[in-house]
Protein backbone atom coordinates (compact mmCIF):
# COMPACT_ATOMS: atom_id res chain seq x y z
CA UNK A 1 0.00 0.00 0.00
CA UNK A 2 1.30 3.50 -0.82
CA UNK A 3 1.44 5.83 1.76
CA UNK A 4 1.01 9.71 0.91
CA UNK A 5 3.54 12.08 2.69
CA UNK A 6 0.80 13.21 4.75
CA UNK A 7 -0.06 9.72 6.25
CA UNK A 8 3.38 8.85 6.73
CA UNK A 9 4.17 12.10 9.12
CA UNK A 10 0.79 11.31 10.88
CA UNK A 11 1.75 7.81 11.40
CA UNK A 12 5.05 8.24 12.82
CA UNK A 13 3.46 10.63 14.89
CA UNK A 14 1.25 8.31 16.54
CA UNK A 15 4.42 5.38 16.55
CA UNK A 16 6.24 8.09 18.69
CA UNK A 17 3.68 8.58 20.88
CA UNK A 18 3.13 5.11 21.68
CA UNK A 19 6.87 4.73 22.38
CA UNK A 20 6.69 7.37 24.42
CA UNK A 21 3.76 6.31 26.55
CA UNK A 22 3.97 4.67 29.93
CA UNK A 23 2.93 1.29 27.93
CA UNK A 24 6.50 1.12 26.80
CA UNK A 25 8.57 3.08 29.54
CA UNK A 26 10.55 0.21 30.84
CA UNK A 27 10.30 -1.97 27.62
CA UNK A 28 12.86 -0.59 25.16
CA UNK A 29 13.06 -4.17 22.99
CA UNK A 30 8.98 -3.67 22.66
CA UNK A 31 10.09 -0.13 21.28
CA UNK A 32 12.44 -0.93 19.12
CA UNK A 33 10.31 -4.01 17.90
CA UNK A 34 7.37 -0.95 17.30
CA UNK A 35 9.72 1.07 15.26
CA UNK A 36 11.09 -1.31 13.29
CA UNK A 37 8.27 -3.03 11.74
CA UNK A 38 6.48 0.65 11.49
CA UNK A 39 9.52 1.41 9.28
CA UNK A 40 9.13 -1.39 7.39
CA UNK A 41 5.36 -0.87 6.34
CA UNK A 42 6.19 2.83 6.01
CA UNK A 43 8.63 1.99 3.47
CA UNK A 44 6.60 -1.22 2.09
CA UNK A 45 8.91 -3.53 2.75
CA UNK A 46 6.40 -6.01 3.96
CA UNK A 47 9.49 -9.02 3.16
CA UNK A 48 11.64 -6.84 5.96
CA UNK A 49 9.01 -7.58 9.06
CA UNK A 50 9.06 -11.19 8.92
CA UNK A 51 9.65 -13.16 11.90
CA UNK A 52 13.42 -14.53 10.70
CA UNK A 53 14.40 -10.82 10.00
CA UNK A 54 12.85 -9.31 13.59
CA UNK A 55 14.68 -11.68 15.25
CA UNK A 56 18.02 -10.79 13.54
CA UNK A 57 17.22 -6.78 13.36
CA UNK A 58 15.83 -6.15 16.91
CA UNK A 59 16.52 -9.14 19.37
CA UNK A 60 20.26 -10.25 17.86
CA UNK A 61 19.46 -13.59 16.53
CA UNK A 62 21.86 -14.53 14.21
CA UNK A 63 20.61 -15.11 10.54
CA UNK A 64 19.32 -18.61 9.45
CA UNK A 65 18.60 -19.42 13.37
CA UNK A 66 16.08 -21.41 13.70
CA UNK A 67 12.54 -20.01 15.22
CA UNK A 68 10.33 -23.08 15.21
CA UNK A 69 12.70 -23.42 18.76
CA UNK A 70 13.41 -19.72 19.67
CA UNK A 71 9.80 -18.63 20.42
CA UNK A 72 11.39 -14.68 20.66
CA UNK A 73 9.28 -12.96 18.12
CA UNK A 74 6.19 -14.82 18.77
CA UNK A 75 6.14 -13.99 22.29
CA UNK A 76 7.44 -10.70 22.49
CA UNK A 77 4.67 -9.85 19.36
CA UNK A 78 1.80 -11.40 21.61
CA UNK A 79 3.05 -8.76 24.64
CA UNK A 80 3.61 -6.08 21.97
CA UNK A 81 0.05 -6.15 20.62
CA UNK A 82 -1.24 -6.20 24.90
CA UNK A 83 0.79 -3.10 25.26
CA UNK A 84 -0.52 -1.57 22.15
CA UNK A 85 -4.27 -2.16 23.34
CA UNK A 86 -3.93 -0.81 26.46
CA UNK A 87 -2.32 2.12 25.13
CA UNK A 88 -5.38 3.58 22.55
CA UNK A 89 -8.24 2.19 25.46
CA UNK A 90 -6.58 3.94 28.20
CA UNK A 91 -3.71 6.87 27.58
CA UNK A 92 -4.22 7.57 23.79
CA UNK A 93 -7.79 7.13 24.05
CA UNK A 94 -8.11 10.64 22.37
CA UNK A 95 -5.72 9.25 19.39
CA UNK A 96 -7.71 9.20 15.71
CA UNK A 97 -5.77 6.02 14.39
CA UNK A 98 -4.49 3.36 16.30
CA UNK A 99 -1.97 0.87 15.32
CA UNK A 100 -2.83 -2.64 15.49
CA UNK A 101 -0.24 -5.71 14.32
CA UNK A 102 -2.71 -8.61 12.95
CA UNK A 103 -2.05 -12.30 14.37
CA UNK A 104 -0.41 -14.22 11.82
CA UNK A 105 1.82 -11.47 10.50
CA UNK A 106 4.21 -8.65 11.71
CA UNK A 107 3.32 -5.63 9.90
CA UNK A 108 1.11 -3.18 11.38
CA UNK A 109 -2.28 -1.87 10.05
CA UNK A 110 -3.25 1.95 10.48
CA UNK A 111 -6.62 2.23 11.51
CA UNK A 112 -8.46 5.37 11.65
CA UNK A 113 -11.08 6.56 14.59
CA UNK A 114 -14.94 6.80 13.25
CA UNK A 115 -15.80 10.13 13.50
CA UNK A 116 -19.38 7.93 14.98
CA UNK A 117 -17.23 7.14 18.00
CA UNK A 118 -18.25 10.45 19.25
CA UNK A 119 -21.34 11.49 19.93
CA UNK A 120 -22.03 14.91 18.59
CA UNK A 121 -25.82 15.04 17.32
CA UNK A 122 -25.94 19.01 17.42
CA UNK A 123 -22.92 19.09 14.99
CA UNK A 124 -24.28 16.30 12.76
CA UNK A 125 -27.60 17.85 12.42
CA UNK A 126 -25.95 21.00 12.11
CA UNK A 127 -24.38 19.83 9.11
CA UNK A 128 -26.67 17.75 7.63
CA UNK A 129 -29.39 20.33 7.36
CA UNK A 130 -29.94 21.60 3.43
CA UNK A 131 -29.29 25.15 2.79
CA UNK A 132 -32.71 24.99 1.12
CA UNK A 133 -34.39 24.81 4.78
CA UNK A 134 -31.61 27.27 5.89
CA UNK A 135 -33.12 31.57 6.40
CA UNK A 136 -30.62 33.52 4.32
CA UNK A 137 -30.32 35.75 7.84
CA UNK A 138 -29.85 32.66 9.53
CA UNK A 139 -26.71 30.95 7.67
CA UNK A 140 -24.38 33.47 8.77
CA UNK A 141 -24.98 32.83 12.68
CA UNK A 142 -25.28 28.89 12.02
CA UNK A 143 -21.59 29.16 10.11
CA UNK A 144 -20.28 30.64 12.89
CA UNK A 145 -21.78 28.48 15.35
CA UNK A 146 -20.42 25.24 13.56
CA UNK A 147 -16.79 27.07 13.21
CA UNK A 148 -16.96 27.66 16.80
CA UNK A 149 -17.79 24.02 17.35
CA UNK A 150 -15.07 22.98 15.33
CA UNK A 151 -12.25 24.79 17.22
CA UNK A 152 -14.05 23.94 20.45
CA UNK A 153 -13.44 20.42 19.14
CA UNK A 154 -9.69 21.02 18.25
CA UNK A 155 -8.86 22.25 21.32
CA UNK A 156 -10.19 19.21 22.88
CA UNK A 157 -8.01 17.33 20.49
CA UNK A 158 -5.02 19.32 21.71
CA UNK A 159 -5.91 18.83 25.40
CA UNK A 160 -6.85 15.12 24.52
CA UNK A 161 -3.20 14.86 23.22
CA UNK A 162 -1.40 16.78 26.14
CA UNK A 163 -3.85 15.52 29.52
CA UNK A 164 -2.55 12.04 29.51
CA UNK A 165 1.34 12.93 29.28
CA UNK A 166 0.36 15.20 32.21
CA UNK A 167 -1.73 12.75 34.20
CA UNK A 168 1.86 10.09 33.17
CA UNK A 169 4.34 12.92 34.46
CA UNK A 170 1.81 13.71 37.71
CA UNK A 171 1.99 10.24 38.38
CA UNK A 172 5.72 9.72 38.31
CA UNK A 173 6.68 13.05 40.36
CA UNK A 174 4.50 11.50 43.73
CA UNK A 175 6.02 7.89 42.49
CA UNK A 176 7.00 6.24 46.07
CA UNK A 177 10.14 5.24 44.42
CA UNK A 178 11.37 7.61 42.34
CA UNK A 179 9.62 11.20 43.66
CA UNK A 180 13.22 12.10 45.21
CA UNK A 181 15.13 11.74 42.30
CA UNK A 182 12.54 13.88 40.25
CA UNK A 183 12.62 16.37 42.79
CA UNK A 184 13.55 20.18 41.21
CA UNK A 185 15.76 21.49 43.58
CA UNK A 186 18.91 19.42 42.35
CA UNK A 187 19.61 16.59 39.40
CA UNK A 188 20.28 13.31 40.63
CA UNK A 189 23.34 12.29 39.48
CA UNK A 190 23.57 8.99 37.55
CA UNK A 191 26.56 6.82 37.90
CA UNK A 192 27.58 4.49 35.51
CA UNK A 193 30.61 1.96 35.42
CA UNK A 194 33.26 2.27 33.05
CA UNK A 195 36.08 -0.77 33.92
CA UNK A 196 39.54 -0.47 33.04
CA UNK A 197 40.46 -2.55 29.89
CA UNK A 198 44.09 -3.21 28.87
CA UNK A 199 45.46 -3.51 25.12
CA UNK A 200 44.62 -1.43 22.19
CA UNK A 201 41.14 -1.63 20.70
CA UNK A 202 42.71 -1.01 16.98
CA UNK A 203 45.54 -3.39 17.39
CA UNK A 204 45.41 -6.15 19.43
CA UNK A 205 41.93 -5.88 21.15
CA UNK A 206 40.84 -5.33 24.80
CA UNK A 207 40.94 -7.44 28.12
CA UNK A 208 39.38 -6.70 31.62
CA UNK A 209 41.81 -5.62 33.48
CA UNK A 210 40.26 -6.92 37.22
CA UNK A 211 40.23 -4.90 39.97
CA UNK A 212 43.65 -4.26 41.86
CA UNK A 213 45.73 -6.19 38.93
CA UNK A 214 48.86 -4.27 37.92
CA UNK A 215 49.60 -4.06 34.48
CA UNK A 216 52.16 -2.60 32.06
CA UNK A 217 49.92 -2.30 28.88
CA UNK A 218 48.12 0.61 27.98
CA UNK A 219 45.28 0.92 30.12
CA UNK A 220 41.51 2.25 28.64
CA UNK A 221 38.46 3.12 31.40
CA UNK A 222 36.66 5.04 28.28
CA UNK A 223 34.29 1.59 28.15
CA UNK A 224 30.57 0.75 29.48
CA UNK A 225 28.55 -2.63 29.48
CA UNK A 226 25.72 -2.37 26.56
CA UNK A 227 23.09 -2.73 29.31
CA UNK A 228 24.11 0.45 31.33
CA UNK A 229 23.84 2.27 27.92
CA UNK A 230 20.40 0.46 27.00
CA UNK A 231 19.50 1.50 30.85
CA UNK A 232 20.65 5.42 30.55
CA UNK A 233 18.98 5.66 27.38
CA UNK A 234 15.93 4.28 29.36
CA UNK A 235 16.25 6.54 32.04
CA UNK A 236 16.55 9.33 30.01
CA UNK A 237 13.23 8.86 28.49
CA UNK A 238 11.82 8.89 31.82
CA UNK A 239 13.19 11.56 33.03
CA UNK A 240 11.83 13.26 29.80
CA UNK A 241 8.35 12.49 30.49
CA UNK A 242 8.84 14.05 34.35
CA UNK A 243 10.10 17.22 32.36
CA UNK A 244 13.54 16.81 34.55
CA UNK A 245 16.88 16.23 34.30
CA UNK A 246 20.05 14.26 35.55
CA UNK A 247 23.68 15.10 35.64
CA UNK A 248 25.66 11.90 33.79
CA UNK A 249 29.20 10.70 34.90
CA UNK A 250 31.46 7.63 34.81
CA UNK A 251 32.04 6.06 37.68
CA UNK A 252 36.26 6.92 37.83
CA UNK A 253 35.24 10.64 37.41
CA UNK A 254 33.22 11.06 40.29
CA UNK A 255 33.96 12.84 43.08
CA UNK A 256 32.08 12.93 46.53
CA UNK A 257 31.97 16.52 46.83
CA UNK A 258 29.78 16.65 44.22
CA UNK A 259 28.12 13.45 45.02
CA UNK A 260 27.16 14.06 49.09
CA UNK A 261 24.63 16.12 48.74
CA UNK A 262 22.77 14.28 45.45
CA UNK A 263 20.08 12.02 45.01
CA UNK A 264 22.71 9.04 43.53
CA UNK A 265 22.20 6.74 41.00
CA UNK A 266 24.47 3.90 40.07
CA UNK A 267 24.16 1.55 36.99
CA UNK A 268 26.80 -1.60 37.12
CA UNK A 269 28.17 -4.19 39.92
CA UNK A 270 30.74 -2.72 42.43
CA UNK A 271 33.45 -4.47 40.77
CA UNK A 272 33.49 -2.65 37.68
CA UNK A 273 31.82 0.75 39.10
CA UNK A 274 34.14 2.12 41.70
CA UNK A 275 32.26 4.95 43.22
CA UNK A 276 29.59 2.11 44.15
CA UNK A 277 32.66 0.04 45.91
CA UNK A 278 33.68 2.70 47.56
CA UNK A 279 30.06 3.73 49.43
CA UNK A 280 30.09 3.58 52.98
CA UNK A 281 26.40 1.36 53.15
CA UNK A 282 27.08 -2.04 53.70
CA UNK A 283 24.59 -3.95 51.57
CA UNK A 284 22.88 -7.44 52.13
CA UNK A 285 22.81 -9.01 48.56
CA UNK A 286 26.42 -8.70 47.51
CA UNK A 287 28.04 -10.11 44.21
CA UNK A 288 31.07 -12.19 44.67
CA UNK A 289 33.09 -14.29 41.98
CA UNK A 290 33.72 -17.65 43.21
CA UNK A 291 37.46 -19.48 42.80
CA UNK A 292 36.71 -20.06 38.85
CA UNK A 293 35.61 -16.11 38.78
CA UNK A 294 31.89 -17.06 37.94
CA UNK A 295 29.76 -14.61 39.78
CA UNK A 296 27.18 -15.36 42.03
CA UNK A 297 25.03 -13.22 44.98
CA UNK A 298 26.03 -13.52 48.52
CA UNK A 299 22.77 -13.37 51.03
CA UNK A 300 24.83 -11.13 53.68
CA UNK A 301 21.92 -11.61 56.37
CA UNK A 302 19.45 -14.80 54.90
CA UNK A 303 16.34 -14.51 56.41
CA UNK A 304 14.46 -17.68 57.30
CA UNK A 305 14.47 -20.21 54.57
CA UNK A 306 16.64 -18.03 52.04
CA UNK A 307 19.65 -19.14 50.43
CA UNK A 308 23.38 -18.12 51.55
CA UNK A 309 24.15 -17.51 48.17
CA UNK A 310 22.26 -17.07 44.62
CA UNK A 311 24.08 -19.37 41.49
CA UNK A 312 22.75 -18.55 38.34
CA UNK A 313 22.15 -21.66 35.68
CA UNK A 314 22.71 -21.06 31.69
CA UNK A 315 19.27 -19.68 31.53
CA UNK A 316 19.34 -17.56 34.84
CA UNK A 317 20.79 -13.90 35.88
CA UNK A 318 20.21 -12.29 39.26
CA UNK A 319 19.82 -8.27 39.28
CA UNK A 320 19.54 -5.85 42.31
CA UNK A 321 17.83 -2.98 43.12
CA UNK A 322 18.52 -1.72 46.04
CA UNK A 323 17.04 2.34 47.75
CA UNK A 324 19.69 3.45 49.94
CA UNK A 325 19.81 6.14 52.77
CA UNK A 326 21.81 9.00 50.92
CA UNK A 327 25.41 10.53 52.16
CA UNK A 328 22.97 12.99 53.87
CA UNK A 329 20.15 12.95 55.58
CA UNK A 330 17.88 14.52 53.02
CA UNK A 331 19.18 12.24 49.90
CA UNK A 332 18.67 8.96 48.86
CA UNK A 333 20.49 6.17 46.55
CA UNK A 334 19.21 3.81 44.22
CA UNK A 335 21.59 1.12 42.95
CA UNK A 336 21.02 -1.32 39.83
CA UNK A 337 23.42 -4.08 39.86
CA UNK A 338 23.24 -7.29 38.18
CA UNK A 339 25.98 -10.25 37.43
CA UNK A 340 26.67 -9.29 34.13
CA UNK A 341 25.68 -6.27 32.21
CA UNK A 342 21.99 -7.79 31.02
CA UNK A 343 21.35 -7.76 34.71
CA UNK A 344 21.36 -3.94 35.10
CA UNK A 345 19.06 -3.40 32.53
CA UNK A 346 16.72 -5.69 33.40
CA UNK A 347 16.73 -4.16 37.31
CA UNK A 348 16.32 -0.51 35.52
CA UNK A 349 13.64 -1.14 33.17
CA UNK A 350 12.04 -3.68 36.04
CA UNK A 351 11.94 -0.53 38.59
CA UNK A 352 11.14 1.82 36.01
CA UNK A 353 7.82 -0.31 35.31
CA UNK A 354 4.43 1.14 36.59
CA UNK A 355 3.36 -2.08 37.85
CA UNK A 356 6.89 -3.51 39.50
CA UNK A 357 7.71 -0.16 41.14
CA UNK A 358 4.18 -0.02 42.60
CA UNK A 359 5.11 -3.69 43.90
CA UNK A 360 8.38 -2.49 45.63
CA UNK A 361 6.97 0.62 47.54
CA UNK A 362 4.36 -1.73 49.01
CA UNK A 363 6.79 -4.44 49.75
CA UNK A 364 9.33 -2.06 51.65
CA UNK A 365 6.43 0.47 53.22
CA UNK A 366 5.83 4.14 53.05
CA UNK A 367 7.82 6.60 55.26
CA UNK A 368 5.89 10.12 54.45
CA UNK A 369 4.67 9.01 51.07
CA UNK A 370 8.07 7.88 49.74
CA UNK A 371 9.27 3.66 49.91
CA UNK A 372 11.44 3.22 52.60
CA UNK A 373 14.74 1.68 52.11
CA UNK A 374 15.23 -1.97 50.59
CA UNK A 375 16.56 -4.46 48.94
CA UNK A 376 15.60 -6.10 46.52
CA UNK A 377 17.19 -9.70 44.60
CA UNK A 378 15.50 -10.80 40.71
CA UNK A 379 15.87 -13.92 39.30
CA UNK A 380 16.23 -12.50 35.41
CA UNK A 381 14.92 -15.22 32.42
CA UNK A 382 17.62 -14.65 29.65
CA UNK A 383 17.21 -15.84 26.06
CA UNK A 384 20.70 -15.06 23.96
CA UNK A 385 21.77 -12.33 25.96
CA UNK A 386 18.51 -10.35 26.03
CA UNK A 387 16.41 -10.13 29.45
CA UNK A 388 12.84 -11.66 29.03
CA UNK A 389 11.36 -11.19 32.17
CA UNK A 390 12.29 -10.78 36.05
CA UNK A 391 10.61 -11.58 39.33
CA UNK A 392 11.51 -10.92 42.70
CA UNK A 393 13.04 -13.78 44.38
CA UNK A 394 14.28 -12.39 48.00
CA UNK A 395 13.27 -8.82 49.54
CA UNK A 396 14.65 -7.45 52.53
CA UNK A 397 13.44 -3.68 54.36
CA UNK A 398 16.53 -1.96 56.24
Amino acid sequence: MKFSPEEIEQYRGVTERVSNGSQLAASPKLREFLNYIVDCALRECPEEASEQQIGVNVFGRKPGYNSSEDSIVRSQARLLRQKLASFFKEEGASEPITIEIPKGHYLPLFKARSIGEVSLPAVASALSLPSSVIAPESRGRISLGIIFILVALAAGLVLGYALPRRTVASAQLHDPLWAPFLSQDQPPLVIYSNPVFRGAPLKDGLRLLPPGTASNAPEDDTYTGTGEAQAIYTLTRFFDRANRDFVLKRSRLVTWDDAKSRNLVFLGASTQNTALAELPTATQFVIRLDENAHGYVSNEHPLAGEPHKFVTDSSDEYAIIALLPGLESSTRILAFTGLTTVGTQSAVEFALDPIHRADLAKRAGLDHNLARPFEALLRVHVRRNVGLDSEIVAFHTR
